[in-house]
């Protein structure tokens, strides 16, 4: 998977109509296909190459989360395409007020060609999917963060030159980068490590359904409490913040039980000396990750940051073309 050339299928047309809201929904072939799509549309955009297969499209985005990378990247990337997007608070919807998100669903289908939702509960997302009759994409739930990890994937491919048989280390929480870091992985031939503090490990659906897909990609699966054991000889050290958004009232507690899973130069040591770091941003210096580490020469946060813009980007363009 050096190169990851387009897949035989042609312009993705097997993606037209689909939703993007769980890793684990799509195939290692389609998600392969997908990040090398985004790889294609990234060298258009840096060649100067217009490009706009969404002209006269418009993209609904539903925020009950306050994002800065989310909104921006896909506001830039639907004007990139030619394309609109509509940017939805949660004031500004009845879905705010209690509106069913059938009806909110159904009726966003008649106006847009394409729906992006950031949202606590996955189960939010997952209705609206049912009930829309446009593609419904996953901006971030509780349980998944798809665009990110997939950001992610096309970061370390341009770091690496590949993907398959690296390893990566994710220390913390065990939230939703966790668990799309746990699907992901093993489809792009990526052997994955969780370290977590007792108390906070990953939701145990998403362990199972990981560890079938380790099984059946030949890849390591490693869950455990000791950070040293997970970052040992590791190609990428990852992590998130100790809090996440709606979590604010554990913040005291959670750096108690927390203390020692910082990635910092001492844990860093252990890993392989062109180690890469990475987090999904907002950071926490001094708390989840050192300075040292993520303003170091192995940090590739903002490569990383960009990416999303270009992934989300293919992702429009096959689901919404």
């Amino acid at each position: 998977m050096a190169t990851l050339p387009l897949s035989q299928n042609g312009p993705l047309t097997h993606w037209q109509g689909r939703d993007f809201l769980d890793i684990g929904d799509h195939s290692a072939l389609d998600l392969q296909d997908l990040l090398a799509l985004a790889i294609d549309l990234k060298a258009k955009h840096q060649r100067g190459i217009p490009y706009r297969p969404l002209a006269g499209k418009t993209l609904g985005l539903i925020f009950e989360k306050a994002s800065t990378r989310t909104r921006v990247s896909f506001e830039v990337a639907m004007y990139q395409l030619g394309g609109h997007a509509l940017f939805l608070s949660g004031h500004d919807t009845q879905i705010g007020r209690g509106e069913p998100v059938a009806d909110t669903a159904q009726v966003l289908s008649r106006y847009v060609e394409g729906l992006m939702v950031r949202t606590y509960a996955h189960d939010t997302v997952v209705e609206l999917a049912r009930h829309a009759t446009v593609p419904v994409i996953n901006g971030l739930t509780d349980l998944h963060h798809p665009c990110q990890v997939m950001a992610d994937l096309l970061t370390l491919w341009e770091q690496k030159g590949t993907l398959k048989g690296l390893t990566v280390a994710y220390v913390g929480d065990g939230n939703n980068m966790a668990h799309s870091w746990l699907v992901a992985a093993p489809k792009f031939g990526l052997n994955v490590r969780i370290a977590t503090p007792p108390g906070y490990e990953c939701d145990p659906r998403v362990v199972e359904q990981a560890r079938g897909l380790a099984k059946l990609h030949g890849t390591e699966l490693l869950l455990t409490h000791d950070p040293v054991a997970a970052v040992h000889s590791a190609d990428l050290l990852y992590t998130d913040v100790w809090a996440s958004m709606g979590q604010e009232g554990e913040q005291q507690q959670r750096l108690q039980h927390f203390a020692g899973y910082q990635i910092n130069a001492e844990l860093a040591a252990h890993a392989k000396p062109d180690y890469l770091f990475m987090h999904c941003l907002p950071a926490h210096r001094g708390e989840e990750v050192s300075a040292a580490v993520i303003d170091g020469p192995h940090s590739v946060i903002y490569d990383e940051a960009e990416n999303r813009l270009h992934i989300q980007k293919a992702i429009l363009v096959a689901t919404m073309r």
